[in-house]
């Protein structure tokens, strides 16, 4: 028993410096870069950091969205375009948290900035920044702006889900 508790010292002990480490690199601001797994259209995982890109916000998972008469899951939808965004590097500049934790940062991929990218795209909607790339997406129709669509922060409260 007393060889178990000494392991689990261990653990609780390297989860902490990890913890302490991830909130450093938040205060800071410092960058954090290296492959990212996406979570959703405006959520990642890098570097051990859980990142929601700041400016913009993605439909959810379970939104539909319609266009030409059909229904499609536009969260699937952003989600995937983020993962191609993705690859193979990212690098993102954390500026503060959210109410979940979650740090928000701006993020790049070879000079790129990934949130104007989705939103110029019509796969996320403007919050807080992008403005000008959502005006474009509107009037070329692009992305969910072909279609109808929710939106997400709308979606949410419709469907009694935490909102941002």
């Amino acid at each position: 028993m007393r060889g178990g508790r000494r392991s689990l010292d261990m653990v609780l002990a390297l989860a902490f410096v990890a913890a302490l480490a991830g909130l450093a690199v938040l205060m800071r601001g410092e960058d954090v870069s290296g492959r990212a797994r996406v979570v959703d259209g405006d959520t990642l995982d890098l570097g051990g950091v859980r990142i929601r890109l700041k400016g913009l916000d993605a439909p959810e998972l379970a939104q539909l969205c319609h266009r030409g008469g059909a229904s499609y899951r536009c969260g699937d939808v952003a989600r995937d375009a983020l993962r191609d965004l993705a690859r193979p590097e990212m690098s993102c500049r954390i500026s503060g948290e959210d109410r979940w934790r979650r740090s928000l940062a701006v993020c790049r991929v070879g000079g790129e900035d990934v949130g104007a990218t989705l939103v110029r795209r019509g796969l996320a909607v403007a919050f807080g920044a992008y403005e000008a790339e959502e005006r474009l997406a509107r009037e070329r129709r692009d992305g969910l702006w072909a279609g109808t669509f929710d939106r997400p922060a709308a979606w949410r409260r419709q469907h009694g889900i935490a909102a941002l």
